[in-house]
């Protein structure tokens, strides 16, 4: 008996050694303050997770832009292995640049990829003042003189923004894609700012990055490239009703630095997968327009590879790498 004893109490001390609790916890927004990945950080992984007792206190958030999330990969591969308090902020922006082989040579393999709880689907806005009103009309000006319009959007040049126009170019039957202009900035809302200054023409992001200007009738959206009207933006089309096939999802999620321990992981999958299942998220979810989507752990990681061969594909298709 009492060998057992000690053979129970030794199983009870190894399982509580496995046990992951996190301690400060970080989380990385690849982009300046105010865009998707920003997002991400601040409402599911800051604001939620702290409410759902998830972590101990408040998470950090910070912002390492640069090179369309290229900065944030690298410093957490080269720098941040084993940091098993880090989580960062990742969408089909992250899989897209891996896709085209720009994140200095790192791959899907060098991070741990935790889990997805949204989808925030793709959009084109002007300035309320502008004088393109609607999808046809921009069609008509980028057929018209496709040099003459300067396309903003928060990821790389050749990144899932820019990848949103040309695809909107070739569902608008216009062949020649090449000539359009576009520029990129570190975040969304910077480049909001540059059209509502009347430096850009085009926005091209995703819908959540445009709820504030939305609500204060500082923008319009052209359309959402979603399957249906997203309820929180019931007015804004869909560019398929509006003649033109296209649906373009970014999901939202987390991955993690090289090198963690398994429970660690074990602790973050679980750790989103709880925030997405939370009345919390949802609500907020649908605040800021975004649809459910949900993938987690290993699936999650094949839903990361796949999307990735999906986004190589499109970017050669589009002529955006060879």
């Amino acid at each position: 008996m009492k060998r057992f004893m000690i053979s129970v109490v030794a199983v009870f001390a190894a399982v509580a050694m496995a046990q992951f609790t996190p301690g400060n916890v970080e989380c990385i927004a690849p982009a300046s303050p105010g865009g998707g990945w920003d997002f991400t950080c601040r409402v599911p992984a800051a604001q939620v997770m702290p409410q759902l007792d998830l972590v101990p206190g408040s998470i950090q958030v910070t912002n390492l832009s640069g090179g369309g999330g290229g900065i944030a990969y690298a410093n957490v591969v080269t720098q941040r292995e084993g940091d098993e308090d880090l989580i960062v902020a990742a969408s089909v922006a992250t899989a897209t640049r891996l896709a085209q082989d720009v994140f200095a040579g790192f791959t899907a393999d060098d991070v741990r990829w935790f889990g997805a709880l949204g989808a925030d689907y793709g959009t084109l806005a002007v300035d309320v003042n502008s004088d393109i009103e609607t999808l046809d009309d921009l069609i008509a000006a980028m057929q018209e003189d496709p040099e003459a319009l300067t396309f903003v959007g928060g990821s790389a040049v050749g990144g899932f923004d820019h990848i949103k126009v040309l695809q909107l170019a070739r569902a608008g039957g216009i062949q020649d894609i090449l000539p359009f202009r576009y520029v990129s900035f570190d975040g969304g809302a910077t480049a909001i700012i540059e059209v509502k200054g009347g430096r850009a023409d085009v926005f091209t992001g995703d819908i959540s990055e445009l709820i504030g200007e939305l609500d204060a009738g500082t923008m319009r959206a052209l359309a959402v490239f979603a399957p249906e009207r997203i309820d929180r933006v019931a007015d804004v089309p869909t560019a398929t009703e509006l003649g033109y096939e296209l649906i373009a999802p970014n999901w939202r999620g987390f991955y993690g630095a090289p090198g963690i321990s398994d429970e660690a992981y074990d602790y973050w999958v679980n750790a989103v997968e709880t925030v997405a299942n939370s009345e919390q998220w949802a609500t907020l979810r649908e605040e800021n327009g975004l649809a459910p989507f949900e993938s987690f752990g290993a699936n999650f990681e094949d839903f990361v590879r796949e999307q990735i061969a999906i986004m190589r594909e499109i970017s050669q298709e589009l002529g955006v790498i060879e």
